[in-house]
């Protein structure tokens, strides 16, 4: 066995068009763990990259805390992390050392040795330190230990039914719980072999499912609508077993379009970086749009009013989702404030998030408490609902809801879009016929894109400098 996270056995991985075999990703990985052995904590300059992976790996074999640094920081972000985390060195491909910073290893430039036998980690120990991606101040570090990396990826193995037998297939970056904690680690624990396209494009998506047997798809929103928009490369899906989107809400035209395409129901899966994920569709079981599923075994959830109050279950009353998982976060790294806020008396994470629950325990996903929460004229909306209808509209390709100051209302619905061939009357009155007519926009802004993360969110913060 490699180490407690793995799996006995497992496939090759072609990261961008790279082979890597499982002998060679452990005889330079042991080579890292030998390098960097009785560091306190190590960066990773996280490019989408087979040196990642054995940075990675090397670290976890090590027993050393990991911290995916993204590619992309800035110098300010860069700078807070590494700090932050304490990391004794950075580790990544010849040529990619960043200016600053802790002593730079080249992976790729220490000499392969043969797999050396992982000395024993107690589950409990950091496996990685992930930070937030800071849109309410400095990013946050989130340890995450061994164990809850393993029985996270078991339960969503159980969930998804994902064995040695598939092929996993994805270009997401690999700095985050989606790209790297299932993307990555998640193939090495189940066996399975793992295509990683470079850039999550639908051609790339397509030819993994051609020549490669791609079985299981992974994506964000954006990826699955730019495949939904790109006929021929979702057709070549039709022979894949699973599409599995995460890291925001699918919109449910999205979603059937792709269904329409594919002839699959994409499964939908809830989680963050405090919690891995929490909450999925399961792949043999009823998938809905707009629905992310019920709890993985041994999670918990509930929903609180903003007083505390309990929600009620019936799929429609929204309110802050809580949840108890064995694979919780126990809090953040050198912010004890921000870890007593971040939890309820009785032990309950507050998530942030916004959601309501059906009686039958399916989930759905409404928005952050900070933006897609809308208090208007007494009413308490959610953004999520009124994105879909607006995305239901043909001459609408992408749309986000705030809340705005209203000196009546309070606050009111305004919609951001990107469109043609459409007036603001028009979108409202479509989305009056849809909805009730307290969720109808009352002013509607066109724009040419709406600002995105890395991961593909719309950051709403910056639509309101607009």
């Amino acid at each position: 066995m490699m180490d407690d996270l793995f799996g006995a056995e497992g496939g090759s991985l072609r990261i961008d068009g790279r082979e890597l075999s499982r002998d060679e990703l452990l005889g330079r990985a042991s080579a890292v763990a030998a390098e960097i052995a009785g560091a306190g904590t190590v960066a990773v300059h996280a490019t989408a990259s087979a040196e990642t992976v054995v940075a990675v790996v090397g670290g976890l074999l090590a027993g050393v805390p990991v911290v995916p640094l993204p590619p992309d920081s800035g110098p300010d972000e860069r700078a807070h992390i590494l700090g932050d985390s304490g990391s004794a060195l950075l580790l990544g491909a010849r040529g990619a050392a960043p200016d600053g910073g802790p002593p730079f290893v080249p992976v790729d430039a220490l000499p392969q040795g043969s797999a050396a036998a992982p000395a024993p980690v107690a589950p409990g120990a950091t496996a990685l330190i992930l930070y937030t991606s800071g849109t309410t101040g400095p990013p946050k570090g989130v340890p995450i230990s061994r164990g809850a990396v393993a029985a996270g990826l078991d339960a969503l193995a159980e969930a998804w039914e994902w064995t040695a037998g598939d092929v996993l297939v994805h270009g997401l970056p690999m700095f985050h719980v989606h790209g790297l904690v299932l993307g990555v680690l998640g193939p090495l624990r189940a066996g399975s072999p793992l295509v990683h396209t470079g850039r999550p494009r639908p051609d790339r998506y397509a030819a993994a499912a051609r020549d490669d047997g791609g079985s299981l798809f992974f994506g964000v929103p954006t990826v699955w609508s730019r495949m939904a928009d790109d006929p021929a490369s979702a057709e070549a899906l039709r022979g894949a077993r699973l599409l599995v989107s995460g890291s925001a809400p699918l919109p449910v035209p999205v979603f059937e379009r792709l269904h329409a395409l594919t002839g699959h129901r994409p499964v939908e899966r809830y989680g963050m970086t405090e919690t891995l994920i929490t909450v999925s569709a399961r792949a043999s079981g009823d998938r809905r749009p707009g629905c992310v599923g019920t709890p993985l075994p041994g999670v918990g959830t509930r929903l609180a009013a903003e007083d505390g109050a309990p929600v009620a279950r019936d799929g429609e009353t929204p309110g802050e989702l809580h949840v108890r998982a064995p694979f919780l976060f126990t809090g953040y790294l050198n912010r004890p404030e921000a870890t007593a806020a971040a939890f309820t008396p009785d032990g309950w994470f507050r998530t942030g998030d916004i959601a309501a629950i059906a009686p039958d325990g399916r989930h759905r996903i409404v928005g952050r408490a900070s933006t897609d929460l809308i208090k208007s004229g007494g009413y308490r909306i959610g953004a999520g609902e009124i994105e879909d209808a607006l995305l239901g509209h043909p001459a609408v390709r992408e749309a986000a809801v705030l809340g705005t100051p209203h000196a009546d209302l309070g606050e009111q619905v305004t919609a951001f879009v990107v469109a043609d061939g459409v007036t603001e009357g028009d979108l409202i009155a479509f989305v009056a016929e849809r909805l009730s007519a307290h969720k109808r926009p009352r002013a509607v802004r066109f724009v040419e894109e709406l600002p995105r993360n890395a991961m593909g969110k719309v950051v709403k913060p910056l639509l309101r400098d607009l």
